[in-house]
């Protein structure tokens, strides 16, 4: 079988287990004007792979991505025997530290309604509630920011406290349950729209302009930028780069493990069940948001002492 024909295998037994996989194919399809794809697997060389995740500039996360993708191919085609071995390099540079996630403090800052109102100030659509309201969503849910601003009316059982994520990343539904303090916060927010005359029907966004038009992504980036330089949160320490809107559902995966550390949960039966809540195909997905914080390290010290002195709870 050809490199080519390999790949295509790939992407279609990829899709076929769920992942829409789109960044990874065109990535593979790209390797292909580095290596010979009418050439078997094993004609691939190692130069040839370096050719292709080298850059011009600094370490990125490109080439992290480049990477994840090639090893996932060869990891398939050795084990459908259409490779003997992999042609990545053993020395991989590692990636540039990712953003730790937020502090307490820092979130109460972005949190804050008199920062999220000073920084909507005099804005034509995107009002200071819904800002905050998707902050909210996006810390105390956990969801990614096209999973929030595609929420409709019909997606929010406030009876239940449950959220319907609809066609995720990963083409799949999920129910994300809610807890009491956001659930207060979306029955506040549903009043609010009754107030401001925003279209009620089932399929209405649940956050909306103040014309009814579905939040977009620059609009919200430029407010989130606004809001930062207000409360003071920046990306000054060392190691860290600018934060980010996304880095609110890295904190809320962060803070659930060391909650889960503190309260004595058994965390390695937990992984799945907050993979699952996230919305991720496997494991993998959330092993990069579970990045280690002072405060996360501390937590799982703790319990390998507890461990070694015999706890019962280790």
């Amino acid at each position: 079988m050809t490199l080519r024909e390999a790949i295509e295998q790939y992407v279609l037994w990829r899709q076929a287990h769920g992942a829409k996989f789109t960044t990874a194919r065109n990535l593979l399809r790209q390797f292909l004007r580095h290596a010979n794809g009418d050439a078997g697997c094993d004609a691939v060389t190692t130069a040839q792979v370096l050719a292709f995740l080298a850059g011009n500039g600094p370490l990125t996360r490109h080439r992290e991505n480049k990477n994840y993708a090639l090893a996932g191919f060869w990891r398939y085609a050795i084990s459908r025997g259409y490779a003997r071995c992999s042609p990545l390099p053993y020395d991989e540079p590692r990636s540039p530290l990712r953003a730790p996630p937020y502090r307490r403090d820092e979130l109460q800052r972005l949190l804050a309604p008199r920062n999220v109102e000073a920084c909507r100030r005099g804005a034509r659509q995107l009002d200071a509630v819904t800002f905050r309201t998707l902050l909210l969503l996006l810390y105390g849910a956990g969801l990614r920011f096209s999973e929030a601003t595609g929420l409709t009316l019909a997606d929010v059982d406030l009876s239940e406290a449950v959220l319907t994520i609809r066609d995720t990343k990963f083409y799949k539904s999920r129910l994300v349950p809610v807890g009491s303090q956001l659930a207060a916060v979306l029955a506040n927010y549903m009043s609010v729209r009754l107030r401001d005359g925003l279209a009620q029907g089932e399929a209405a966004f649940l956050l909306a302009n103040r014309d009814g038009t579905r939040l977009t992504s620059s609009t919200v980036q430029t407010a989130f930028e606004a809001l930062r330089r207000i409360a003071g949160v920046h990306g000054a320490e060392v190691g860290r780069q600018t934060p980010r809107l996304h880095d609110l559902r890295h904190s809320f995966a962060v803070h659930s493990l060391t909650a889960w550390y503190r309260q004595g949960a058994d965390v390695q039966r937990l992984l799945p069940v907050l993979s699952t809540y996230l919305g991720h195909s496997d494991l993998e997905g959330t092993k990069v948001y579970l990045s280690m914080t002072p405060e996360l390290l501390q937590q799982a010290s703790l319990r390998f002492a507890h461990y070694a002195g015999g706890g019962v709870n280790a």
